[in-house]
C-alpha cells in the first residue's frame, strides 16, 4: 500500500517554530535586535530579516544550537519568575553576585556567559 507524502504546512516547520520561539523570548527577555544578533552569531540584517518573517533560522547552521540555548535560558527563568514579564527583564538587566556580579544581558553574549547563565538557572530550579 503506497503511502501519501505528508506535507507540512510552512508555517509549522521546525525552522519556523523555533525562529517564532527565540523572537518571542528575545522580546521578552527584553533583548535588542543588535544584542539577539550577537547571541546568535548572526548579522544584524539576518535578524532584522528573522523579526521581519522573511529569514528563518536553520538546523544546518551554529545559529541553531544557540537558538535553542537561549530558549533554555528563557524557560528557565520564566519559571522561576512566574511569567512574571516585568521580573524577567529586570532579573537580566540586574548585577547578579552569583554571576561574579554581571548581569546576565551582558554575559550571554558569549558562548561561555550563555551557558553559565543556564547552569545558574537550572541550579536555581532544582532548588525545593
Amino acid at each position: 500500500m503506497a503511502q501519501a507524502a505528508v506535507t507540512v504546512p510552512e508555517a509549522h516547520t521546525r525552522e519556523a517554530v523555533l525562529s517564532k520561539a527565540v523572537i518571542n523570548a528575545a522580546e521578552r527577555l527584553g533583548l535588542s535586535q543588535a544584542r539577539l544578533a550577537h547571541v546568535l552569531g548572526l548579522s544584524k540584517a539576518s535578524v532584522s530579516r528573522l523579526f521581519a518573517g522573511t529569514y528563518q533560522l536553520s538546523s544546518e547552521k551554529k545559529e541553531w544550537e544557540f537558538a535553542v540555548l537561549l530558549l533554555r535560558l528563557f524557560r528557565s527563568l520564566d519559571a522561576i519568575v512566574g511569567g512574571v514579564a516585568t521580573d524577567v527583564r529586570s532579573w537580566m538587566n540586574s548585577d547578579n553576585l552569583a554571576l561574579a556580579g554581571r548581569k546576565p544581558i551582558e554575559l550571554i553574549t558569549s558562548t561561555e556567559g550563555l551557558v553559565r547563565v543556564i547552569y545558574y538557572l537550572d541550579a536555581r530550579r532544582g532548588l525545593v
